[in-house]
């Protein structure tokens, strides 16, 4: 057994949750977490609101509240989007806790001490109009790489590159549109980030092998165009004010006391019960600790290449990512999601509208792992209607209600097995062990593909063997398949925990089982899970898994989120 560290993307917490962001990190780092579980390891999946910059006192100020309690507002909000859509994180944090003002205030102190920042001063924007200075992202402008009209002043969103504010063309004031701006001098802190490139860049070779593709790419990418000073402080009143002489006036950036979070965040769960946990088993040389980061590919250069480099700083042995894994994006009909435009469904939308598991399996079907994926209401019915209810709810309740009426509920007796029923338990052994082993990749659509091959297995059987048919001449053979078919309930039950956790427990439920009876994933053989229920073993039939996504539903969200008519 492994202890594995798991740790979402922060969401920032004035924004509401749509679909691309369950799937760019929240939902894929929520099933790989249950799955590790059910393969025996000793998890820890974090994940909270970040809190601090711009956006945060804008927002306060617009909804005419206090920073603080707005933030506390929104944290909330998410917190209730994510339970509703079953993430079951061990702990949702604030990046604005005091923990993280601590570890924040530790890990700067240990870099200025190991001569890692700098002191500049430099010409910042300043809007006449607003009376302050604006933070590179509440600057837009032209970019003069690509010609993207609204590029912010840290980073094109077109073409990537990297920016700072004074680089825009036609610059103007993201907060009032001003364009009665002038440039100031100002004095700020940096991290060094040339004199970390050669360390850093070794650490990175290490992870050639480990990395999906996309994130060593971006990551080299980075390196190859060389590292710039990095700004970590701001002249903002909402964050942590600096820790040195001189700077009390001015916070730290939102993207330094960010990823630090994850740490800040840790010790917050480690605080609430400290005799139990202890956040530097996971963090602080913890050898024996796997830690595994899920993110949107736009967040790729801050977590391959500055937090790295700011924990490298420290000389302490911290917690470092093994395994990457990044995520494209996720259009809706082609385009991007938009509250203000209404255009897209969001995640607390649309568990009002289907069930979260019906939304959990299209997503992580269709994961943008390699490339961006679109939405479709066409799409998203489409796979509920044939994949959920005709493939996996069709076969369980064609097994169950046929076994009620044709014998009782209660399991069949079992008896002899003959040659299709044994190239049936090799196939789904087969197919299960790709599965587990996709799972383990975090290559989840193809784990996805196989979970879906492995329904249609158990649909072809009982259709290969007509148990209907059977039972009116040989009443032992039909218990027998009916026997196999009532266990591979269980066992599809099983294997869709990670994805679909409480259409799972309701498959279990009608056997009077729990999530707690489902046996570990590790070394999970099909013919012994085949024949795990005894003779006479008591189920219900009940309600249907699923329902079926009509016409008329499909047009309704159409009219209602701006899908295409």
């Amino acid at each position: 057994m492994s202890k594995i560290l798991i740790t979402s993307a922060l969401p920032y917490v004035n924004g509401v949750p749509h679909l691309g962001h369950m799937v760019g990190c929240l939902l894929p780092s929520d099933v790989y977490a249950r799955f590790m579980r059910m393969m025996g390891h000793e998890v820890l999946y974090i994940c909270g609101t970040d809190e601090h910059g711009t956006p945060s006192e804008v927002g306060a100020l617009q909804e005419g509240m206090d920073v603080y309690d707005y933030c506390t507002k929104y944290h909330e909000r998410h917190r209730q989007t994510y339970s509703d859509f079953h993430i079951g994180l061990d702990y949702m944090g604030r990046t604005s806790s005091e923990q993280n003002k601590e570890l924040t205030y530790r890990i700067f102190s240990s870099l200025d001490k190991n001569g890692y920042i700098t002191e500049k001063v430099i010409k910042q924007v300043y809007s006449i109009t607003d009376e302050r200075f604006l933070p590179d992202r509440y600057i837009i402008g032209t970019c003069p790489h690509c010609g993207y009209d609204k590029a912010r002043g840290d980073q094109c969103e077109k073409c990537t590159k990297v920016l700072d504010p004074t680089d825009l063309i036609n610059p103007r004031s993201a907060i009032s549109g001003s364009t009665d701006i002038e440039v100031r001098e100002t004095k700020h802190l940096y991290i060094n980030l040339p004199k970390l490139e050669t360390k850093l860049a070794e650490w990175i070779k290490t992870k050639e092998p480990f990395w999906p593709e996309l994130a060593y790419s971006i990551a080299q990418k980075w390196l190859k165009e060389g590292l710039q000073e990095r700004g970590i402080t701001r002249d903002l009143k909402w964050g942590f004010p600096v820790n040195k002489p001189g700077y009390e006036d001015k916070v730290f950036y939102v993207w330094f006391d960010a990823p630090i979070g994850y740490i800040g965040i840790s010790k917050q769960w480690s605080d609430e019960k400290p005799s139990e946990r202890n956040w530097e088993d996971w963090w602080l040389g913890g050898k024996d600790v796997k830690y595994v980061q899920f993110m949107g590919k736009d967040n790729v250069p801050y977590h391959s290449i500055t937090f790295p480099a700011t924990l490298l700083g420290t000389g302490e042995n911290w917690t470092f990512v093994d395994y990457l894994k990044s995520m494209s994006y996720l259009t809706f009909e082609g385009g991007k999601f938009s509250k203000s435009e209404k255009r897209g469904i969001f995640a607390e939308d649309a568990v009002k509208e289907a069930p979260a598991d019906y939304w959990r399996y299209w997503l992580m079907s269709n994961a943008p792992e390699s490339s961006d994926s679109s939405f479709t209401f066409e799409l998203f019915a489409g796979a509920v209607n044939k994949d959920l209810n005709g493939v996996l709810g069709n076969f369980a309740s064609r097994v169950l209600k046929m076994t009620a009426s044709k014998i009782g509920e209660a399991v069949p007796a079992f008896g002899k097995l003959e040659a299709i029923d044994e190239k049936l338990i090799a196939d789904l052994q087969e197919k299960v062990e790709n599965y587990l082993k996709y799972m383990n990749e975090m290559e989840f659509r193809k784990a996805l593909s196989e979970l879906r091959a492995i329904w249609v297995d158990g649909n072809n059987y009982i259709s290969a063997t007509e148990p209907w048919t059977v039972i009116k001449e040989n009443q032992e053979r039909a218990n027998t398949i009916l026997n196999l078919c009532i266990n591979l309930i269980r066992i599809y039950a099983i294997l869709s925990y990670p994805i679909m956790p409480k259409v799972s427990e309701e498959m279990l439920s009608k056997f009077g089982l729990s999530v707690s009876d489902m046996p570990s994933l590790n070394g999970f053989k099909v013919s012994e899970e085949i024949r795990f229920f005894k003779d006479g073993h008591k189920f219900e039939v009940g309600d249907a898994l699923f329902e079926r996504i009509t016409p008329e539903k499909l047009e309704e969200w159409k009219e209602k989120y701006g899908g295409a008519k």
